[in-house]
């Protein structure tokens, strides 16, 4: 027995060494995708890509693009990740690279261009949740231009690029030229097609922007002089694409899923609404969860803003402390785990414009549709066969008009902690007792009532 361990440990410490030198003979080229729309879910896959790339020992690592534009800050963090590796890094512009594409291509020392693509316009824009362009004062127009303009000279520094060609991509305003030639006029954005963008300026004949055209991402790797290089394209997994979908769709989900507790709060018992609405939340936090946005922090928060909305509708009359601080923790929850960040990190809410604002513009109109979702559903769901017993209509008579409740007895459903339901004249209400317990199957006696707070005690 001994023996065949020893012959096993030799065979493993003689063959590792010729797996070590056959890894070695072949270059290792990372090709990490950026694609569609840049939103703080993509940071996520970037940041993977080049991690795995780390671990791998990679030879390059080539960004193939091909983007509208999308999130500034998602882009300023995309180049924070480029710009702590050693490894080298490229760009591959296969079609376009607008706006957010451009500044992380500028920060990659070497970009190269497929022919008919384009390269620039980056100025920023607010979008609207709904996913049109909404407009901006002069004073915000100016201040995150501003800072954008920063962040794209920043980038071009770090990739070794003319930080004014940079900034001529934001500022319609300005006009560039080098040596007297003008390249691009004021009045309107720098954009360059790949011809253009590999055109030799200056005294030492040096590339504008792009070190030259090649068909594709082998053609590259030939001019690289990587002809055999082994190429580990990063797959973007179902989990990073259900991700990005969700941070498409918080809105609705955050929508759907408030709607649905409030509608469960409302009814006795535990059923759809409540399962609908805690599946929909879940999916919310697990989706940017995934994307690197939202951790545990915000499922505690939000957690905790339940738990305190709920005590509010139960068990304390009225709506007060209890019930605004629950919705302030489920805002400030929902506003977190939106918010762009490094994964795996933790930061307080970043309240600049272009940060804030649309978050919390999508969760205002979350909750605004919740409500019209519950004014909906306790409007038209009593009128519905299905749904009848669980609207607050069949469920809550109204006290202020019925006093005959006053003073009769019936049977406690559930356990009295000390709020939850009990059947009274063949009716089940919601009641509370003054702090007892009441076990479930208990005879109770209504002794109070207060507005739409039936308080009872043993009978």
């Amino acid at each position: 027995m001994v023996r065949k361990i020893l012959f096993i440990l030799t065979a493993l410490l003689m063959t590792t060494p010729l797996r070590a030198e056959q890894t070695n003979d072949t270059p290792l080229v990372y090709i990490i995708p950026i694609k569609d729309m840049i939103e703080p879910a993509l940071l996520y896959v970037v940041r993977r890509g080049v991690d795995e790339a780390v671990r791998e020992n990679a030879d390059a690592i080539i960004f193939e693009m091909d983007t509208p534009g999308g999130a500034v800050n998602a882009a300023k963090e995309i180049i924070d990740v480029i710009g702590n590796t050693d490894i080298p890094t490229y760009t591959f512009i296969e079609q376009d690279a607008y706006s957010a594409g451009a500044i992380i291509a500028m920060a990659t020392p070497s970009i190269y261009m497929a022919p008919g693509s384009v390269i620039g316009a980056a100025t920023p824009m607010m979008m609207s949740p709904m996913g049109g362009v909404q407009e901006m004062p002069d004073e915000v127009q100016e201040k995150m231009t501003s800072a954008v303009a920063a962040m794209v000279r920043a980038s071009a520094e770090q990739g070794g690029y003319d930080p004014l060609l940079a900034e001529a991509m934001v500022r319609a305003d300005m006009e560039y030229s080098i040596n007297g030639k003008v390249i691009s006029e004021e009045g309107r954005l720098l954009t360059l097609t790949n011809k253009e963008a590999e055109q030799l300026v200056g005294e030492e004949q040096k590339p504008l922007l792009s070190k030259g055209t090649v068909k594709d991402i082998d053609a590259l790797l030939e001019l690289l002089e990587l002809p055999n290089a082994e190429k580990r394209i990063l797959e973007v997994t179902a989990a990073e694409k259900l991700a990005r979908l969700i941070a498409s769709v918080a809105p609705v989900l955050m929508m759907i899923g408030l709607g649905g507790l409030w509608l469960e709060f409302k009814t006795p018992g535990f059923g759809i609404f409540g399962i609908g609405g805690i599946a929909c939340l879940l999916l919310f936090f697990f989706g940017h969860h995934l994307a690197g946005l939202s951790g545990h922090e915000e499922v505690l928060i939000f957690g905790l803003g339940v738990i305190l909305l709920a005590i509010e509708i139960f068990i304390t009359p009225g709506f007060g402390v209890m019930g605004f601080s629950g919705m302030l923790l489920i805002l400030v929850s929902f506003v977190s785990a939106m918010t762009e960040r490094m994964p795996g990190t933790w930061r307080p809410v970043d309240f600049s414009p272009e940060t804030f604002s649309v978050p919390l513009l999508k969760v205002m109109i979350s909750f605004i549709g919740a409500f019209v979702i519950a004014l909906i559903a306790g409007k038209f769901l009593p009128e519905t066969r299905a749904f009848r017993s669980l609207t607050l209509a069949e469920v809550v008579p109204d006290m202020e008009q019925d006093n005959t409740f006053l003073g009769l007895e019936g049977l406690a459903h559930s356990d009295l902690r000390p709020g939850g339901t009990a059947y009274v004249n063949g009716q089940k209400l919601d009641v509370v007792t003054r702090g007892d317990f009441i076990p479930s199957k208990t005879e109770i006696r209504i002794v109070e009532i207060h507005g739409n707070r039936m308080v009872v005690e043993k009978a």
